[in-house]
């Protein structure tokens, strides 16, 4: 914590006096140093903690290297609220952890009752015929596919019917359960299931790329290659070169298909240099533009909503929303109605400001603690989705704000549906 303190005052400093590559520099270091003292200890790659630190401060590292003429210097609120979300979810952590060390500790798959990996082939069928049924119902109702349409950057926002679209973007998860299957079984799955089993995880792949949702088609993978990590403990390199391989012709090909070429990127984003690559461009995009809209939020934002922003699966699900429309009727502030990416605290601060952003990382910090804490001793194999789900959440803290998300909290409840299955199926 000390590393990182000095590392943010340095980078404080440095932007300040216009000193941004040197400022965003400090910063990005003292994440990699943070990620590598957690995997030290613990051996584990996807520690949550660890995952936050490298992708919540250095996010905001990159966001200081101020490529892109849409950044301005942050606000002195802007920086501290930057500053208690980290405190407090790593001071919380560690408060817990060092009641009880974590060691390099893990307990394999295959201590799990055979009746209790079998459900999740169940599982796996169900959401993939909801999924695809939803998909067709949407498509056929909507009277289009997102991906064979062309010159429209936004079609798959508007792909979507109310109520049926957390049902279409469920096949995120069968990719997982496709893992958490094949590590139990270890080899001794029979053909016929094993070619339903690939055609399922096909058919889960497949909608995200017909949306041209090439965010649902990364999560997808992410939380298969997170419950794979989860459960062996590590992951080799190779694997994850086939996987960047694989996954990069795929990107690039929704890219196309979403009618985002490098002009039409570079002039949203206003890029300082006009000729950046794509490749350059659209990732600094998603990871800088989401603090630089924070700022907005905090010079901009009249009163907080108390509570209410927070709440909003809570009125999207129950269908409040709709009877009472000024539960959900906030503006969103943004430096470009096209860049509406916002960061996890984003909606903490609109409601408590910097007080809500610390009482927020503070319980954050205590669920992630209880994870690493029952990682080992999993019984439940949907045990290891809830965990790799929470590892994204933490990796792609500077994206969104998850837990304010509807389809965050459908994903979790279909999670904890899937464990309450498994533990039925394995008594």
């Amino acid at each position: 914590m000390i590393v990182y303190l000095i590392c943010f005052v340095a980078s404080f400093i440095l932007s300040r006096s216009g000193h941004y590559y040197m400022s965003g520099a400090a910063l990005m270091a003292a994440a990699l140093f943070l990620y590598a003292l957690d995997y030290r200890r613990t051996g584990n790659l996807i520690h949550l903690r660890a995952l936050f630190s490298l992708f919540w401060v250095g996010g905001q590292g990159v966001s200081c290297l101020k490529l892109s003429s849409l950044q301005t210097d942050w606000a002195f609120e802007t920086w501290a609220c930057f500053f208690v979300a980290f405190a407090g979810f790593w001071i919380t952590f560690e408060i817990l952890d060092r009641k009880k060390r974590r060691y390099r500790e893990w307990i394999t798959y295959r201590n799990h009752t055979m009746r209790a990996r079998a459900a999740t082939f169940d599982c796996m069928v169900g959401i993939t015929v909801l999924s695809l049924t939803a998909f067709v119902v949407e498509a056929v109702v909507l009277g289009y596919v997102p991906f064979f349409l062309r010159g429209v950057p936004h079609a798959y926002s508007e792909f979507h019917i109310t109520g049926v679209h957390y049902f279409t973007v469920s096949c995120v998860l069968v990719p997982a359960l496709t893992v958490i299957y094949f590590m139990g079984e270890r080899g001794r799955v029979d053909r016929k299931k094993c070619a339903a089993i690939w055609i399922m995880t096909a058919v889960s792949l497949i909608i995200p790329i017909l949306c041209v949702s090439r965010f649902q088609l990364i999560l997808a993978v992410l939380l298969a290659v997170f419950t794979y990590i989860s459960i062996q403990g590590r992951f080799r390199l190779i694997h994850g070169v086939i996987l960047v391989l694989m996954m990069v012709p795929l990107y690039v090909m929704l890219t196309i298909a979403r009618s985002h070429d490098v002009t039409y990127l570079n002039g949203i984003f206003e890029m300082k240099n006009s000729s950046t690559p794509i490749f350059i461009t659209q990732p600094y995009m998603y990871i800088a533009n989401n603090y630089e809209n924070f700022n907005c939020l905090v010079e901009q934002l009249p009163a907080h909503s108390l509570g209410l922003k927070m709440l909003f699966p809570v009125w999207a699900l129950t269908g409040l929303k709709f009877l009472i429309p000024s539960l959900v009727n906030f503006p969103i502030y943004v430096d470009k109605v096209e860049l509406t990416t916002v960061t996890l605290f984003y909606d903490s601060y609109y409601d408590f400001g910097i007080l809500g952003v610390l009482l927020f990382s503070c319980l954050l910090g205590l669920v992630a603690f209880q994870l690493m804490k029952a990682l080992p001793r999993m019984k439940n194999p949907a045990g290891y989705l809830l965990y790799s789900q929470i590892a994204a959440y933490m990796m792609l803290s500077f994206f969104t704000t998850w837990f304010s998300n509807p389809a965050t909290w459908f994903y979790l409840a279909a999670t904890a549906a899937i464990a309450l299955y498994c533990s039925w199926k394995g008594h």
